[in-house]
C-alpha cells in the first residue's frame, strides 16, 4: 500500500522533501494567484509546500493518504491535515488552487481523468490546478509498493482531454529540485477550470 510505504520510510523520505528547494515551482504556480488565497494542497507529504504557501499569507488546506505524512504537516503547519486519498475528497468549489506536486503520480493512469475531475470539482471557476509526474511513458512499481505513472506531454494531453472541466493553461519539464536527483526529468503542468 502507497501510505504504509510513506509510513514506514517516513523519516528519510521528509528529510529529502524538506530539503529541496522548491521556489521557483512556488513562484510559477503563485503568480495566477491573488494575495489570501485558497489554496488545497492535494498528496501534501510532510507539509513543506503547504507551509510555503500559509508563509506567504494564502489559506491552505491539506491532504495525505500515509498517516506519517498526515502527522508530520500538522505539525509543521500547527493546523490540522486531513487523512485520506484522492477517491476519499469531496471538496466542492472551495478552493483558488490545488498544488498536486509529485502526488497524482501514485494514480493509475486508467483513474488519472476521474482523479482530476474529482480535484477540479474543489475548484471555483477559472481556479487552476499544479501537478506533476516523472517524465516518461507507462506504469512501474518502485520498491515493492509504490506505482508510479510515468507521462510525457503527449500523455498527459490526452488524460486532460478527457476532462470536461478543465484546460490546459501551461506546461513544461524541469529538473528534480533534490541534489541527489538533479538528473531526473519532471513534467509540470498547470491547468484551469473553465467557467
Amino acid at each position: 500500500m502507497l501510505g504504509s510505504y510513506y509510513d514506514i520510510h517516513a523519516e528519510k523520505f521528509i528529510k529529502s522533501a524538506l530539503e529541496a528547494d522548491m521556489s521557483a515551482l512556488h513562484a510559477r504556480f503563485l503568480k495566477h494567484l491573488k494575495p489570501n488565497s485558497r489554496i488545497l494542497d492535494a498528496g501534501c507529504g510532510p507539509g513543506r509546500d503547504a507551509l510555503a504557501f500559509k508563509k506567504m499569507g494564502h489559506q491552505v488546506t491539506a491532504f495525505d493518504a500515509s498517516l506519517a505524512m498526515v502527522d508530520a504537516a500538522s505539525k509543521i503547519l500547527s493546523q490540522p491535515v486531513f487523512h485520506c486519498t484522492f477517491r476519499e475528497i469531496s471538496f466542492r468549489e472551495e478552493f483558488d488552487a490545488v498544488w498536486a506536486c509529485a502526488s497524482l503520480l501514485h494514480v493509475a493512469k486508467e483513474e488519472l481523468s476521474v482523479t482530476l475531475d474529482t480535484l477540479s470539482l474543489a475548484l471555483v471557476p477559472e481556479g487552476i490546478l499544479y501537478l506533476s509526474f516523472k517524465y516518461g511513458t507507462g506504469e512501474r512499481v518502485a520498491d515493492d509498493s509504490r506505482l508510479f505513472t510515468d507521462l510525457d506531454e503527449i500523455e498527459l494531453k490526452n488524460i486532460v482531454a478527457q476532462c470536461d472541466q478543465l484546460e490546459f493553461f501551461e506546461i513544461w519539464k524541469t529538473y528534480d529540485c533534490r541534489p541527489e536527483r538533479s538528473h531526473e526529468l519532471w513534467l509540470n503542468a498547470i491547468l484551469c477550470k473553465r467557467l
